[in-house]
């Protein structure tokens, strides 16, 4: 049995390289959509604020499995073809972005104006301002919410396996039906509550680094 769990785990961990693979890849590109987007947000530009209105309004609104299935197999009807990978990580990228711009643009606003017209008196400048003052603040009220989409991106990445990719789950599904053994699926819940732990002990140190801006 122990020589069984050994080889089925590492049977399933190589499986999840892609599903690493993918949440850096739309960890880090998402972020900086989410900041884009928030800062397009509130520019104070009528057209740029439509457009992003309209793309988080889709992307936060229709179901991120119907969005996977649009680029893979919808894409391709426009002349437009991915392979399973880049289609995902493109998927994941737009639909996360869209949560982390309502995100980071609702912690940019909860910042009182007397904080921007405090700086003014100080005599700093934009960019001082929403390094020192605002930026931080902003981090420590939008942590919860970032941590709570950060974990769900893990549980989300096993969607991928509808489109084909080798991922966590879908390695362990293949073990399952191989061996006619539940345990590969306890293996892969033990994988995922690992990741999920690792990310709020993350999230948890930030804030604690944070607080000092309460």
């Amino acid at each position: 049995m122990f020589d069984y769990i050994i080889n089925v785990s590492g049977y399933i961990l190589e499986g999840s390289l892609i599903t690493f693979q993918l949440y850096l890849v739309t960890a880090i590109f998402s972020v900086i959509l989410g900041i884009a987007g928030a800062l397009g947000k509130i520019s104070k530009i009528p057209l740029l604020e439509s457009i992003l209105s309209f793309y988080t309004w889709v992307f936060r609104g229709t179901p991120l499995l119907l969005q996977l299935f649009f680029a893979y197999y919808g894409l391709p009807v426009l002349g437009i073809t991915l392979e399973p990978f880049p289609a995902a990580a493109l998927t994941f990228i737009v639909n996360y972005g869209a949560y982390f711009t309502e995100i980071f643009r609702g912690g940019i606003e909860s910042i009182n104006e007397g904080q921007y017209e405090a700086a003014k008196v100080l005599g700093m400048n934009y960019r001082q301002t929403m390094s020192r003052i605002i930026i931080p603040q902003t981090v420590k009220r939008i942590l919860p919410a970032t941590s709570n989409e950060a974990i769900n991106l893990v549980k989300d990445s096993a969607l991928v396996a509808v489109i084909g990719l080798g991922d966590l789950l879908r390695a362990a599904k293949v073990a399952v039906t191989r061996d006619f053994s539940i345990i590969p699926f306890i293996i892969a819940a033990v994988f995922y509550l690992v990741i999920s732990s690792v990310i709020v002990t993350v999230f948890r140190k930030l804030e604690e680094k944070y607080s000092v801006y309460e």
